[in-house]
């Protein structure tokens, strides 16, 4: 599994979390870290954009995070993550600068996932996203480190 995204994240405590949830999953996720593009907005988006798929193989499940996407349970997500894992395909999450995803990588991605529709900064997006995996492993392993069941307010 690959997070690749825009932007780097410096050192400090969202890069240890990051490097936590990193070092626990199996499959270990890789990071690969795009400078972000220059330009007008649009010229950004649409470099940032062949840069994330370029990083991918031709093959790759891509997976965009996106406000606009699909919204998932921790449940749900789980068993996406072994229906894409089993899928035999290498599993590439993407994460955009701060112009957003170009359709170049929306059109091409397998699925476009969402965090919800508050707007979340991209270093926190990828803390996330890490930890949402290791639950996701987690669930699929039967540990409880997920506390499914637990009564909703």
């Amino acid at each position: 599994m690959r997070l690749i995204s825009i932007g780097k994240l410096k050192d400090g405590p969202e890069r240890e979390l990051l490097s936590r949830y990193r070092k626990r999953l199996r499959p270990v996720l890789e990071l690969t870290e795009l400078p972000q593009a220059k330009g007008s907005p649009e010229e950004q988006k649409k470099r940032e954009a062949e840069a994330l798929l370029g990083a991918c193989r031709l093959n790759s499940y891509i997976i965009a995070l996106d406000e606009g996407g699909k919204n998932f349970s921790s449940l749900e997500f789980a068993g996406a993550l072994q229906k894409w894992s089993e899928s035999g395909r290498e599993i590439c999450f993407l994460i955009g600068g701060a112009e957003g995803l170009d359709s170049l990588v929306t059109n091409r991605a397998d699925m476009i996932i969402s965090f919800g529709v508050m707007t979340w900064p991209h270093m926190l997006v990828r803390i996330l996203l890490a930890e949402q995996l290791f639950r996701a492993q987690s669930i699929l392993t039967g540990h409880p480190y997920h506390r499914a069941g637990r009564p909703h307010t």
